[in-house]
């Protein structure tokens, strides 16, 4: 084995795996956090880079347990260190699953008025929110006050979206905008318990009428199908369910963007696994996310789960 600068041997990479969770303040870390400790995991917050080696180093002499750490831009002078560690770790067999949490500006943007907390990157925390958080006018120095707050409060979202970018692009990303915190927690144990040696292929469901999920690879639009929303019976019922399932299996439509959705995967999965990709998300929207895409991704699932490890979501569905 070649030998590199990883305080790693052979034997402790091997059974090794660390998740790594990171993101855009606000997107949902301590939740996730929270979650990763139920589910035994050691987590640590705000570790800083410099001393990640040294504290895996230690844990595995202390002995083998699934670790998660949490790092944002409240470390922001350790950052540029982070990637190289990933690729040094990597290259001793040390499996690390980074998971990027984001959400739009403006959920960002309400999260923070309802909690009131300051954005790490902000340094003048008195005029952040100004009245996002309902108060008068005269109580925050006035409508100029406010104004600043916003215009501060989004300066400082776009300044940690630059400083992230390039850990998100070496991340696994979930879109916490429309998530209920029992969806997140549900997503993240999946995809921490999926394996880590296969590509991971996600497939979610979801309704343009409430935004295209920014964490997919792969967008199908599935509007231009039949639609079992206008039969008064199939109405109140899911794709999961077996009249809609019936209805739009004898359409075919529905038939052929099925076929062509499952040829152009196929095609491409094997370039994706050889680029060292650990999940590959598709996303599969319709109106409103109740019959058409959860068909499509239910039907798809089937089919890929025979060959590998199939992730499946429905995000209008399971935040009921």
């Amino acid at each position: 084995m070649t030998t590199t600068t990883s305080p790693y041997d052979a034997a402790q990479a091997e059974a090794s795996t660390v998740v790594l969770v990171t993101g855009m303040s606000g997107g949902g870390k301590s939740l996730v956090m929270h979650a990763l400790e139920d589910a035994e995991f050691f987590c640590v917050d705000n570790l800083p880079a410099e001393l990640l080696l040294d504290f895996l180093k230690l844990e595995a002499q202390r002995g083998e347990r699934r670790v998660a750490i949490a790092v944002d831009v409240r470390s922001a002078g350790s950052l540029p260190l982070l990637l190289p560690l990933f690729k040094q770790l990597r290259a001793s067999g040390v499996a690390i699953r980074s998971i990027f949490l984001d959400a739009n500006t403006e959920t960002l943007m309400r999260r923070f008025s309802e909690t009131r907390r300051p954005h790490p990157l902000r340094i003048d925390e008195t005029s952040q929110f100004g009245e996002l958080d309902g108060a008068e006018p005269h109580a925050r120095g006035g409508q100029g006050s406010s104004d600043n707050g916003h215009r501060a409060l989004l300066e400082a979202i776009e300044l940690e979206r630059e400083m992230l970018a390039a850990l998100r692009v070496e991340s696994t990303v979930l879109d916490t905008s429309q998530l209920r915190p029992a969806q997140l927690r549900a997503w993240v144990r999946d995809l921490v318990l999926a394996p880590s040696n296969k590509l991971t292929l996600v497939f979610e469901s979801f309704a343009f009428k409430h935004g295209v999920p920014s964490d997919a690879d792969f967008v199908f639009d599935v509007r231009v199908l039949p639609n079992p929303y206008y039969d008064r019976e199939l109405r109140p019922l899911t794709g999961r369910d077996k009249p809609v399932a019936d209805f739009l299996q004898a359409q075919p439509e529905v038939q052929v963007m099925f076929k062509q959705i499952g040829e152009f995967l196929n095609r491409w999965l094997p370039n994706f696994a050889a680029d060292q990709r650990s999940y590959l998300t598709v996303a599969i929207g319709c109106t409103g996310g109740q019959h058409r895409s959860v068909y499509l991704v239910e039907t798809l699932a089937r089919l890929f789960g025979k060959h590998g490890p199939v992730l499946k979501r429905h995000r209008e569905l399971d935040a009921r």
